[in-house]
């Protein structure tokens, strides 16, 4: 039927309307806060490209957490910053490390739900997110250090375990790591499409990861492919995935709804640092106003995710 028997403007009319015939709602249980919580510190430290966002001691990594968890938010994603790194990342699966700390305490004094990253790259000396020789990254020797990762994390308390390290075979040797010891339980959220971005650089700078040399192409993937993106997916639901990732998120809308309309699967997306930092800069230069935040997360649940990872949780917690 054409107009004027039908007109679009009369769902539009007023906001108690556009309410009722709403597709997309973003809610408080889609969020996920990535947190970064440094070895060695007492107060927290600014991060100078993301405005907003610090590098918490334990204490201060805790007192965040309840404080959000009272505002209504779920779940928290945690990165360590090591004081001490070598070219196994030892300090990454140490029981007594940075992580493994904060998940026993969060667990103790929060009813959060705990992710944790396992990678090694802000844990090596040469920032890589696996073992290297001769300048090469290793994939298969990489494998039981991720499991040893993963499996301290577990061993810890976490509830998710988050491989984010792009190596081949990393979801089944996670899986099995976690089989053999008892932790049948423990979710596994793959980053199972993660692009080689330029949108990363200001979480680089915050947990000083930024490789020695050469860059992550090798393992990362490549921007320009989609359907590569799908075998990826694949691989790692037949590997024991439960979760999987699109990253980075706003430059990626169509891989998220490809992933999720493929597999309909539990779907996350990062809504990465870069992305965090470039919407900061333009707010705070009067380009745009706030209200861009929630309409970029809008996008990202409307593209498929189920749950996004975002620095601007505990900005919007409160007002969705």
């Amino acid at each position: 039927m054409k107009f004027p028997y039908t007109r679009m403007r009369r769902l539009r009319k007023n906001s108690k309307i556009r309410s009722l015939v709403k597709e997309t709602t973003l809610s408080k249980d889609d969020l996920i806060y990535p947190v970064f919580v440094k070895e060695g510190i007492k107060t927290k430290e600014k991060i100078p490209k993301m405005p907003g966002q610090y590098r918490y001691s334990v204490d201060e990594l805790i007192d965040e957490a309840k404080k959000l968890e009272e505002k209504g938010l779920k779940a928290i994603l945690v990165f360590g910053i090591p004081k001490k790194k070598d070219k196994y990342g030892s300090s990454a699966y140490d029981p007594n490390g940075i992580v493994q700390k904060s998940v026993k305490l969060l667990k103790e004094e929060t009813d959060l739900v705990v992710i944790t990253d396992v990678c090694l790259c802000q844990y090596t000396e040469h920032g890589h997110c696996g073992i290297v020789k001769n300048k090469k990254i290793v994939n298969d020797e990489t494998l039981k250090y991720l499991s040893k990762v993963a499996l301290s994390h577990a061993e810890a308390g976490a509830d998710v375990v988050a491989p984010s390290d792009m190596m081949d075979g990393r979801v089944k040797a996670i899986r099995e790591e976690l089989e053999k010891n008892g932790f049948d339980d423990v979710i596994i959220m793959s980053y199972s499409a993660k692009y080689a971005s330029s949108f990363y650089e200001p979480f680089r700078s915050a947990v000083y990861s930024s490789p020695a040399f050469g860059d992550r192409s090798t393992y990362q993937m490549d921007p320009p492919n989609s359907l590569e993106a799908l075998r990826e997916v694949k691989l790692d639901i037949d590997e024991g995935a439960d979760i999987v990732m699109v990253k980075p998120a706003l430059p990626y809308l169509d891989i998220i709804r490809l992933v999720k309309d493929t597999f309909g699967v539990p779907t996350a997306a990062y809504n990465v640092s870069g992305e965090y930092s470039m919407i900061k800069a333009a707010i705070d230069a009067n380009y745009l106003s706030n209200k861009v935040i929630i309409e970029t997360l809008l996008s990202i649940k409307r593209a498929g995710a189920d749950l996004i990872i975002t620095h601007f949780a505990p900005e919007i917690v409160e007002e969705i």
